[in-house]
């Protein structure tokens, strides 16, 4: 059993021990139900990292014309508000 302090916020740490063994990370949802004068905290959803594959497609540049294109030319951010406005 594990003892921790409510902060000012009503904040608390999960201990990292229970953090690990029910794979709670940034991000994870918990449920807080009151149980007379008990706390019941359940799972509610967990979330996964992203894997950089899964990124793949999303981005489209328009084929070179004259010159080859390179990396260090490619704005990510331009392209991204370009296809926002399309």
């Amino acid at each position: 059993m594990s003892i921790v302090t409510v902060s000012d916020k009503g904040q608390v740490v999960i201990p990292a021990a229970i953090r690990r063994d029910l794979g709670i990370k940034p991000g994870t949802e918990l449920e807080f139900e009151l149980e007379g004068s008990s706390i019941r905290v359940s799972l509610k959803h967990s979330v996964e990292a992203a894997q950089l594959e899964s990124g793949y497609g999303m981005l489209k540049a328009k084929p070179a014309r004259r010159k080859p294109r390179r990396l260090s030319s490619f704005d990510a951010a331009a392209e991204l508000r370009k296809s926002a406005k399309e």
